[in-house]
C-alpha cells in the first residue's frame, strides 16, 4: 500500500510541534487553593494542639474547608519567645496568604502594626486578644475597618474578675498583686490598677517579668509588698515556662488567679477566661467569610460566649487553701 508524501510531512510537523497541540479540549488551569497563615507566640504543646489547633481545624473543617484539600494551613510558632515573631510574621506573609490567623495578643499587636504599611492587603483574623479597641486593634467592635477582625476572651472586667474571685477565697489577704508581661500587657494598666484598687478595698500592685529571668525578682516583690494572691494575665511567655511559675507560686504560698485551663496544668489555684477552644473553632467562620469575600473591617469583633470557672482542688491542697462551696458550686470544672 502506497503512503502518500504530502501526509508524512504533515504528521512530521505535528510531532514536531506537541506544543501547539493541546492534550485535552477544554483543560483549565486548576482552581487556586487558599493558603491560611496561622502565626503564634505559643508553643505547639498537647495543650495548645487541644485548645487552639484542633479546634480551629474542625471549624473550618464544618465549614466544607479541609487543610490539604481545598485549602493550605501554615503555621509559625514563637515557642514562647516573642524575639521571634517579626521573622515568623516576614516568612508568612512572604507567602502571600489569603488570610492571616493571629492567636493571641502579641501576634495580634505585630499583625496590627505591619497592617499599617499602606501597602498591606493581607486580611487577619485575631483570636484569643483583649479589648480590641483598647488595644488598637479596631476603630470599634461593631465596624473594626482597616485588615484586621477577630474574637475576644473578653472585652473588660475579666481581670476584676479574677481578682474579686481571689479575695473570695484569701478575704484575709494584705494586698493582690497582677504579674504581667510588659510586652502583652493592656496600654494604661497603672490606671486601671488604681482604680480597681478602690473596688477590692485592699492594695493591688503590678509586677512585670519579659523573660524568665525576671520572675525571681517579681515574685520577691510581691512578697514584700506585702500580696497574698496574684493574678496572672495570660501570655505565650508565660504559657511556655508555667511550669517555673507554678514553683514559685509554691515557693512563696501565692494562690494564683490564670488567664486559660491549659494553665492548671502547672500553675495556678483557679482560672477564669473565655473558652478558648470555642473561641478557635468559631474562627474558622471568620476566615470563611473572608474566603467568601467579605472585607475583614466589615465584620465586627465577637467576645467569648462562654466564660469558664474551673478550680484546681490540687493546688488548694498543696497551699493549704480552703476554697469557699461558693465558688465549687459555681465552677464549670472541679480538677482533683
Amino acid at each position: 500500500m502506497s503512503f502518500d508524501p504530502r501526509r508524512r510531512r504533515l504528521m512530521a510537523c505535528a510531532a514536531a510541534l506537541p506544543w501547539a497541540l493541546p492534550t485535552h479540549v477544554g483543560a483549565q488551569a486548576p482552581a487556586h487553593r487558599p493558603l491560611i497563615a496561622c502565626l503564634g507566640g505559643a508553643q505547639p504543646d498537647a495543650t495548645v494542639q487541644r485548645n487552639m489547633i484542633d479546634p480551629f481545624v474542625a471549624g473550618l473543617r464544618e465549614l466544607g474547608h479541609v487543610d490539604g484539600q481545598n485549602i493550605t494551613l501554615v503555621y509559625r510558632w514563637a515557642d514562647g519567645q516573642p524575639e521571634r515573631l517579626p521573622a515568623l510574621l516576614a516568612q508568612l506573609v512572604a507567602m502571600k496568604p489569603d488570610v492571616l490567623v493571629a492567636a493571641g495578643p502579641r501576634p495580634a499587636q505585630m499583625a496590627r502594626d505591619a497592617a499599617r504599611d499602606p501597602a498591606w492587603k493581607i486580611p487577619v483574623v485575631a483570636v484569643a486578644v483583649d479589648d480590641p479597641v483598647l488595644t488598637g486593634l479596631a476603630a470599634s467592635i461593631a465596624r473594626p475597618g482597616g485588615h484586621i477582625t477577630g474574637l475576644s476572651g473578653g472585652f473588660d472586667g475579666i481581670l476584676e474578675k479574677r481578682l474579686q474571685l481571689l479575695k473570695h477565697i484569701v478575704p484575709k489577704a494584705r494586698g493582690f498583686a497582677v504579674l504581667m508581661n510588659p510586652l502583652t500587657a493592656p496600654p494604661g494598666m497603672a490606671d486601671w490598677a488604681s482604680k480597681t484598687e478602690r473596688q477590692l478595698g485592699a492594695p493591688l500592685m503590678l509586677a512585670s517579668a519579659r523573660e524568665p529571668e525576671e520572675f525571681d525578682a517579681a515574685f520577691e516583690a510581691i512578697v514584700a509588698r506585702p500580696a497574698d494572691a496574684v493574678a496572672i494575665l495570660a501570655d505565650a511567655t508565660f504559657f511556655r515556662h508555667r511550669a517555673r511559675l507554678g514553683e514559685l507560686c509554691s515557693k512563696h504560698r501565692l494562690p494564683a488567679a490564670v488567664g486559660g485551663r491549659g494553665y492548671l496544668d502547672l500553675v495556678g489555684l483557679v482560672s477564669y477566661q473565655g473558652d478558648f477552644a470555642a473561641l478557635f473553632r468559631r474562627a474558622g467562620s471568620f476566615v470563611d467569610k473572608i474566603l467568601k469575600g467579605t472585607k475583614p473591617g466589615e465584620i465586627p469583633f465577637e467576645q467569648s460566649t462562654k466564660l469558664e470557672l474551673v478550680v484546681s482542688l490540687k493546688a488548694a491542697r498543696a497551699l493549704g487553701v480552703h476554697i469557699p462551696a461558693t465558688v465549687l458550686v459555681a465552677a464549670d470544672e472541679v480538677i482533683e
